[in-house]
């Protein structure tokens, strides 16, 4: 912990502003970074002696729609349960903690092989462009993470040299990773005997709610 507690000092006494915040969590440090500032803190963080975060090992979107917001009362309910498909009301959903944070940003898992240290750098991807410095240049292990995070999230990444979706298929709308994406999704494809090919259609699976887990009291578990 004392390690990590000199890091994150130095860190932000020299990026000062451009270092939004750092937090020491479960013996893990998360810098949040400025999205213009972080190709920079990132060579900062490979390159210089006091840190050597050498490997990348993880880069992913995040999607904070809703977050701090529950619509499941799941406490107060144990003892009854939901019926199946519930229709829940937009207006039932409560507000535990705050939230003034843009909805996306990019995470980025870092490692240090010669100092065993860890450090993960959270950079708030801007809604209106989705675009972010990619980091390739500096970790070339981050293609394919990056590719993902476009593919499932639609954040864009500048820089990146072959920036198509990786997971999902050709023709494939939207990105499957965001909140608001429905859950059966917005096409379907099929193979069509006269046409002799695959075709795509819209989806005509009947939409359903999802039930929350309801753990009750059982007396077979003492």
């Amino acid at each position: 912990m004392a390690d990590l507690e000199k890091i994150k000092q130095r860190i932000q006494t020299k990026f000062g502003n451009e270092v939004t915040d750092a937090v020491i969590a479960h013996n893990e440090l998360t810098i949040e970074v400025n999205v213009d500032a972080l190709t920079k803190i990132c060579l900062e963080l490979r390159d210089n002696k006091t840190y050597q975060f050498n490997q990348l090992i993880d880069l992913c979107g995040v999607d904070y729609l809703d977050h701090g917001v529950a619509e499941w009362a799941t406490e107060s309910t144990t003892g009854t349960g939901f019926s199946r498909a519930v229709e829940r009301d937009p207006a039932d959903k409560q507000r535990i903690t705050e939230w003034n944070k843009p909805r996306f940003a990019v995470v980025i898992h870092l490692l240090s092989t010669i100092l065993n240290q860890r450090i993960r750098v959270r950079a708030f991807v801007p809604e209106d462009t989705m675009l972010i410095d990619s980091v390739i240049d500096i970790w070339n292990a981050v293609d394919w993470f990056e590719r993902e995070a476009f593919d499932l999230y639609g954040i864009l990444f500048k820089g990146h040299p072959d920036l198509r979706r990786i997971l999902t298929d050709y023709g494939f709308i939207g990105h499957p990773f965001r909140k608001d994406f429905p859950l059966s999704g917005n096409v379907e494809m099929r193979y069509d005997a006269k046409q002799q090919r695959v075709i795509y259609e819209p989806v005509d699976i009947e939409p359903r709610v999802l039930v929350p887990k309801v753990i009750r009291e059982d007396s077979r578990y003492e």
